[in-house]
């Protein structure tokens, strides 16, 4: 709530609004006490994928819509999430981003939410939540839906890890989104039949954008010539995932179509297309046609994972931690310490380049610089 205070200073923004799930009682309770004497409204939303995307925020939230390709300053708005505006909060008090609040869920002893130091490893996150609980996981990073898949677990948490999520290396899910790219465009091309479900289910078409995945689909049985008829509906998509993973009856990969599309058209240098010029409107059936999170998890094939995570205070001392000089928005920042300093827990070790976007890195670890190399290196003395 200090954070939102203080971002709705820094904007001159007259209203605020927090947006929540509903299901979420104890957190709005506390929410509410917490903004007795603020002038915040808070938005409570049903429990659907993907509430969270921030087109769908806005329209929720103001009834407005992004224009096509835009961003919601477009609107007058700005999106923040929870953790941004509690590190606005901290860092008015002169401290800096050196933690990352993380959930660890899936097939682990004790799925948890928690803070860790930024520069630890994913395997030293997975052992605080009591390690696996299968004999060959696989580990989403950022989501089951929106995340990718990264095995190894020497990388370091960032300031952009939200959550690890470990499945046995057998599951459906895992099977389907490490399938070759290659036997995801043979399949499509084969057994579309143009339903144009995952056109019909896609929030973004809902909301009343030119995103027709099932159009795109075409392309895969076109020639080359034939694809850049149909490839423009991508140039919309969010790649929330919901037509491969949610819509599709066939289990195809609309999405991945998708991306493939928005990257050809991208090399090609074609313009985006932004749909017909008209007046933005919602589709009729758009408040119907919302995904239950309940009804993905069991498409998804995930209910037995379906568990509280809930916050754990835990005091991690690391041995060592890697801080990548570019794990945000923009430029590399520039380290401004040397190899064999010794720096103290919150010191700057690298700034924001001149005249350039980017953000400050900050030590997490009390220790000695032991490497500068794309990454900085700290170990404990």
């Amino acid at each position: 709530v200090e954070g939102m205070e203080l971002s709705m200073t820094a904007t001159g923004a007259n209203q605020v609004i927090y947006g929540i799930k509903r299901k979420r009682k104890s957190a709005i309770e506390s929410l509410q006490k917490a903004i007795t004497s603020s002038p915040v409204k808070i938005q409570e939303f049903q429990d659907y994928y993907p509430a969270g995307d921030e087109y769908e925020l806005v329209h929720k939230c103001t009834g407005r819509l992004i224009p096509p390709g835009g961003i919601p300053l477009n609107v007058g708005v700005v999106v923040h999430n929870t953790e941004s505006l509690y590190n606005i909060a901290e860092a008015v008090k002169g401290r800096p981003v050196i933690d990352k609040v993380i959930s660890v869920a899936g097939a682990v002893k004790q799925p948890m939410s928690t803070s860790v130091p930024i520069g630890i490893t994913l395997g030293e996150v997975l052992q605080l939540a009591g390690g696996i609980t299968c004999e060959n996981a696989v580990y989403f990073l950022g989501g089951l839906m929106m995340g990718r898949i990264e095995n190894d677990l020497s990388k370091p948490v960032t300031k952009t890890t939200g959550a690890i999520i470990a499945l046995p290396a057998d599951h459906s899910l895992v099977m389907r989104m490490t399938k070759p790219r290659q036997a995801m465009r043979k399949i499509g091309k084969s057994a579309c039949d143009q339903c144009s479900y995952c056109t019909e289910m896609c929030p973004r078409y809902l909301l009343g954008y030119d995103v027709q995945p099932h159009k795109v689909m075409r392309t895969l049985g076109f020639s080359a010539t034939g694809t850049a008829n149909w490839s423009k509906w991508a140039d919309l998509c969010c790649s929330c995932g919901l037509c491969t993973l949610f819509a599709c009856p066939e289990d195809l990969f609309p999405r991945e179509a998708c991306n493939d599309a928005v990257t050809d058209r991208k090399t090609a240098g074609l313009a985006r297309w932004l749909g017909p010029e008209r007046e933005m409107k919602t589709h009729p059936m758009e408040e119907g046609r919302h995904t239950p999170v309940k009804a993905l998890v069991r498409k998804l094939g995930v209910s037995a994972y379906d568990v509280m995570a809930p916050w754990t205070e835990i005091n991690y001392d690391p041995q060592q931690v890697t801080l990548p000089l570019l794990q945000h928005v923009g430029a590399p920042s520039e380290p401004v310490i040397k190899v064999g300093d010794l720096v103290t827990k919150g010191q700057l070790l690298a700034e924001i380049p001149k005249d350039k976007l980017g953000a400050r890195i900050h030590s997490s670890m009390e220790g000695k610089i032991t490497s500068i190399n794309g990454s900085i290196t700290i170990e404990r003395r």
